[in-house]
């Protein structure tokens, strides 16, 4: 995982002895005394020196206490986080380093300070403690880690302290850019600490900044004339990202040269607005919604202002604000629904306001950002207030059909489609256009896009049982959700852990387990596909997947890669043609991506089982029977991957037929077909074995009353003519000897169903003689002595044991509510049975 280097350093910062642990604390100690300030040193990286930590340091660096401070501190963070658990340090050190965090020092000593604190474990002497912050104003790694260390029951008392800072007049407003953060931290995590006071008092700090900022820009600029002397050129009115000028509602979409200090706070309320709102609800509700808090979107604003060009130009007296007005009745509400309207009003504003194309691809960007959150927010004030849902969807609905013929705002459209899911039964709106576009238009064209894999399966995961229930489209997906595995498995296995047994239903359930199956088939097409897209002329001169682009061109197997691209259930369960595929897509068994989905099925198959045994009936059960018997066979040729299936479909067969022995007598024909056919026992071993001890097992009366005698005299011939064909003849070329658990269950098949069919006992008794004799010939199948012992040993104990025709019926056969004589289902019979044997010989 690391370096040869990387991993020589860990290994020294870990074998650090506390005698020279305390040495170099002494030394920063000296090293920090006069840090008051500490010079703005440039970024080096956490590097520590061979020597370890006692090595004094060396040329120019020597001369620079500020950085051999900054040095000193970047090996004890390695040290410290390199030991793996909180180690103390001196308190002489620890104060220092306090002091250094709290003080005007530069930013990488206190960024280094507070890393350091976070990996130590302080008394309770020594922690930050909330009440520093009266002493002045915090930087934000103070807060952060007065964050971390506060206790529960000092929280409020800490958002308080915090809150009050928003009301005093003086102090820079970064100062509050410090505060709102950690604040945002703490009502997410714990807004049941908030007070009645501490949730108004912020409504109303909330409101006064979204809706009051000044519309003139701050902070003149200046410009230089070719024979004049500097000049200050006055400030003039904030301007839309077009370049017009605004209206009298400030925004982050707003742009100016310089911005003023309640317009900085309005950009970070803004940022803080929708978690407040969620917070604020489950502090009045009492309810979990925190979570929902703490997941919410924060945006980062503090890159969010550009810079306009010197040009202006009139205001197009068109572009007037809907919502710039505020009503005088609004006023007259409780500041939590003032807060409501006043960000509702904010969110509307924003809408109307990117309706403007951006002279500037950044801010173009910023512009879809800040649509998401405003398209959010609009949602949970409707969600808060129902009669708020006919004054959002017009200007939804617009935005959607503005944004919906390019996929260029897909984040923004998924907001959307949160708001139609929330609302649309509300509002009685068609919705199917838009889960036709989330769930398939997205997924078919921008499966190859990270960033809007993750928001649309989160987008999913959080709302899967409302989509599962309200959306027909859901469901039928999932041929379509299948790209984002298929192209960035690791990336996104995690949500589809969770998704998966929500797009399990009876009417899905076979074409998904088909769709999972071909899962690196998929992989394959999607990277064939990408690749004639982006260079079609080079691939088609040449290079290493030359035969599988030619095979996608081909107009012949061209239905084939549709089928595997095709964007919703309903057209079929699987290809006729699976093996002609396999042979097309050989050369892509090692590629990456294709890898990478073969290795993520295996968990994703469990999840899938164990969703199917829920929602599944006898009928559909039966139906999966014969597609694990059959997609055995079928499965794309990567070796490893083959036999980690084989292990995961033979699993869960036997569970199904578990579940409902009389499985085995509705799919006896195609078991006896797959336990008959010889090649299958050396190339499906795990299957192999499961299919015969079902046979065994359930083929009875007791299980099913419709197993006839003739049944289990036709499964005991197929068996035994098997079970000769293994034992008497050499393997195919290329294949190893069968497997002594495959002899040994065989074996015990053909004596449970002799025990059913006392007709057949010396038969197999026969057979099981010669079969002990033929073992021990001179030249045995199996090399290794234990396997041929557990042969034997076998052979003699069953052999023993049908020689008391009752005895082994009651054994072998026993009734469903009498106790199990053989836990093993495979290997080797228990000490009971055992013992049974061996008092057949005194009879």
């Amino acid at each position: 995982m690391y370096s040869h280097g990387s991993e020589s350093l860990l290994k020294q910062a870990r074998d650090i002895q506390d005698a020279e642990m305390v040495k170099f604390c002494s030394r920063m100690v000296k090293q920090t005394q006069t840090r008051d300030q500490g010079p703005q040193t440039r970024d080096q990286g956490p590097q520590a020196r061979d020597q370890g930590p006692q090595a004094r340091d060396q040329g120019p660096q020597a001369r620079d206490p500020g950085r051999q401070a900054v040095d000193s501190l970047q090996r004890l963070h390695l040290i410290l986080a390199a030991s793996g658990r909180a180690r103390s340090l001196p308190s002489e050190l620890h104060e220092r380093l306090l002091a250094l965090l709290l003080s005007s020092s530069g930013e990488q000593l206190q960024v280094l300070c507070a890393a350091v604190l976070r990996e130590t474990a302080p008394s309770s002497d020594h922690k930050l403690n909330y009440s520093q912050c009266s002493g002045g104003p915090l930087n934000s790694h103070a807060l952060g880690l007065l964050v971390s260390q506060v206790s529960r029951e000092d929280l409020p008392s800490l958002c308080g302290l915090l809150l009050r800072s928003l009301e005093a007049p003086e102090g820079p407003a970064h100062s509050l850019t410090h505060t709102l953060p950690a604040l945002a931290a703490i009502i997410s995590h714990s807004p049941d600490c908030l007070t009645e006071d501490h949730v108004t008092l912020l409504n109303k700090k909330l409101i006064d900044w979204l809706r009051y900022a000044s519309t003139q820009q701050g902070g003149g600029a200046s410009s230089v004339g070719f024979f004049t002397g500097p000049r200050i050129r006055q400030p003039g009115p904030v301007t839309e990202l077009d370049g017009g000028l605004s209206g009298d509602f400030f925004t982050v979409l707003c742009v100016a040269q310089g911005f003023t200090e309640d317009q900085w706070m309005n950009a970070h309320a803004f940022s803080l607005l929708r978690p407040w709102l969620l917070a604020s609800t489950a502090a009045a509700l009492g309810d979990s919604s925190a979570e929902a808090a703490g997941c919410s979107l924060q945006l980062s604003l503090s890159h969010s202002f550009s810079h306009c060009t010197d040009d202006r130009s009139d205001m197009d007296s068109s572009v007037i604000s809907m919502v710039s007005a505020t009503s005088s009745s609004s006023r007259l509400l409780a500041p939590r629904e003032r807060l409501r309207e006043k960000a509702f009003l904010y969110a509307q504003r924003l809408i109307e306001q990117s309706d403007r194309k951006a002279l500037k691809r950044a801010d173009s960007e910023l512009q879809k950002a800040c649509l998401v959150e405003a398209v959010l927010i609009l949602d949970q004030v409707c969600l808060e207030d129902v009669s708020q849902v006919f004054r959002a969807f017009p200007a939804v609905k617009a935005l959607y059909g503005r944004l919906s013929p390019e996929l260029g705002a897909a984040r923004v459209l998924l907001a959307v489609a949160q708001f139609y899911l929330n609302h649309g039964e509300t509002a009685a709106v068609d919705c199917e256009p838009v889960w036709r576009l989330v769930f398939g238009r997205l997924p078919a064209e921008l499966f190859n896009d990270p960033h809007l894999a993750h928001s649309l399966l989160r987008f999913t995961r959080l709302h899967q049982h409302r989509l599962q229930a309200r959306v027909v489209q859901y469901t039928q997906a999932f041929p379509n959700l299948l790209k984002f595995l298929a192209w960035d498995s690791p990336a996104v296995l995690e949500d589809f852990v969770d998704l998966l047994p929500s797009l399990v239903t009876p009417g899905t359930a076979v074409e998904l387990l088909h769709s999972l199956l071909d899962l690196p088939c998929l992989s394959a097409t999607l990277i064939l596909q990408l690749r004639l897209a982006y260079s079609p002329i080079s691939e088609a001169a040449g290079g290493r997947a030359q035969l599988s682009l030619e095979a996608f061109r081909s107009p012949a197997h061209r239905g084939l890669f549709l089928f595997l691209l095709r964007t919703e259930a309903g057209s079929g369960d699987t290809i006729a043609r699976l093996a002609a595929l396999h042979r097309l897509l050989a050369e892509a068994a090692d590629w990456p991506r294709v890898v990478q989905a073969a290795r993520a099925l295996p968990p994703l198959l469990h999840v899938y089982f164990n969703a199917v045994v829920t929602v599944a009936n006898e009928k559909l059960l039966s139906q999966l029977v014969s597609v694990l018997l059959e997609r055995s066979s079928l499965l794309f040729n990567i070796p490893t991957f083959i036999k980690e299936i084989h292990r995961v479909l033979s699993f869960h067969l036997l569970r199904f037929c578990k579940i409902r022995p009389s499985l085995v007598v509705d799919q006896s024909h195609e078991l006896l077909e797959f336990a008959g056919t010889t090649a299958n026992a050396f190339s499906k071993e795990a299957v192999f074995t499961n299919v015969v001890w079902l046979l065994g097992e359930f083929l009875s009366g007791g299980s099913d009353p419709r197993c006839s005698v003739e049944l289990i005299t036709s499964c005991f011939e197929s068996l035994e003519a098997v079970l000769f064909e293994v034992t008497s003849s050499a393997p195919p070329p290329g294949e190893e000897p069968v497997a002594p658990r495959v002899i040994t269950s065989l074996m015990s098949a053909l004596a449970k169903l002799a025990s059913r069919s006392h007709d057949l006992i010396p038969r197999v008794s026969l057979f099981l003689s010669k079969l002990r004799a033929a073992a021990r010939g001179a030249v045995p199948l199996w090399a290794r002595e234990e396997d041929l012992v557990a042969i034997v040993t076998r052979g003699e104990d069953l052999c023993s044991l049908l020689k008391l025709p009752g005895v082994a019926q009651s054994v072998l056969t026993p009734p469903p509510s009498a106790p199990r004589w053989h836990r093993d289902p495979h290997v080797a019979p228990s000490r009971q049975l055992r013992a049974l044997s061996g008092l057949a010989p005194l009879h």
